[in-house]
């Protein structure tokens, strides 16, 4: 599958799963403007790209920073004359159960994750709308719909996926799409995970290894191709040889109805019918088919 010529913007580039991305896309053809806060690993990246073919130049920045963000996005528009893609995948995680968890941190995720990416998508938006084309890809995670000892982070990338929604909605119609991947990977961050477990004396079992940060990369390559012209509003899940959809929130049945609602009423309702149709907390799989 070819990007040749599309102008794409990746941020949180310079390691992980984010530089498996911009390679990916370099690869693919694209004209890839690789973002970190880290200028040494964006050169990088943005070397290695270039000297396996590609086009490909480095912008360090802090895209929590709306002017850093903006200029950014001019970046990409005055090196390569337009912005066709925009990858919101830089984000910082920071693992604590609530009682250990401090404002200073969950500040500091909302500052990146939330943010950033809103910095960045802000930004982009004006030159995706006045050229009728484009496409914006978010990066969520399982923690979205709640791990332990990452309710801030999970809370961050929640509110990148109601950014999914909404902004797909708001969009349609515009010729500018927005989806985002949910992905797994051994990276930096599952490292940190790690070490905060070990910390706190937790013995994990031994299960399969973590994928490599590449094979995340082949659905950000089709997100952004001319191929998903029709795909928008969507969480892709990878999670190494599975692919998948994430569901979106949505009321559960059954619903209940009566005239008034008061406290013993609800608790009979509960009684009778809602307890025993709670979802359990945590990460689950519901209704899986698989499909080889």
């Amino acid at each position: 599958m070819r990007l040749d010529g599309k102008a794409i913007v990746v941020t949180g580039a310079g390691r992980g799963i984010g530089a498996a991305y911009a390679t990916a896309l370099g690869a693919a053809g694209a004209r890839v403007v690789v973002n970190d806060i880290d200028a040494e690993a964006a050169e990088a990246i943005a070397d290695q790209i270039r000297s396996d073919g590609g086009d490909a130049i480095a912008e360090p920045s802090d895209i929590a920073r709306p002017e850093k963000a903006a200029a950014l996005i001019e970046r990409c528009v005055a090196a390569f004359g337009a912005i066709d893609g925009l990858v919101n995948n830089a984000a910082i995680m920071i693992p604590a159960r609530l009682e250990q968890d401090r404002l200073e941190s969950l500040r500091a995720m909302i500052d990146v994750n939330i943010i950033g990416t809103f910095n960045c998508a802000r930004a982009a938006i004006e030159p995706m709308l006045a050229a009728g084309k484009g496409a914006i890809v978010n990066v969520t995670s399982g923690a979205q719909t709640g791990q332990t000892a990452l309710g801030g982070y999970g809370a961050t990338k929640g509110a990148v996926a109601s950014f999914t929604y909404a902004w797909a909605g708001e969009l349609a119609g515009s010729g500018v799409r927005v989806n985002a991947i949910s992905p797994m990977a051994a990276s930096a961050m599952s490292g940190v995970m790690g070490s905060y477990l070990r910390e706190q004396g937790v013995v994990r079992t031994a299960g399969p290894a973590m994928p490599a940060p590449e094979t995340n990369a082949p659905l950000m390559v089709y997100l952004l191709s001319d191929r998903a012209a029709g795909i928008t509003g969507q969480i892709v899940r990878i999670d190494g040889t599975r692919l998948s959809l994430m569901t979106h929130p949505a009321i559960r049945a059954p619903i209940i109805e009566r005239e008034t609602w008061t406290p013993d009423a609800i608790a009979d309702a509960f009684d009778a019918t809602l307890a025993a149709n709670q979802l359990p907390t945590d990460v689950h799989l519901y209704e899986i088919e698989m499909v080889r």
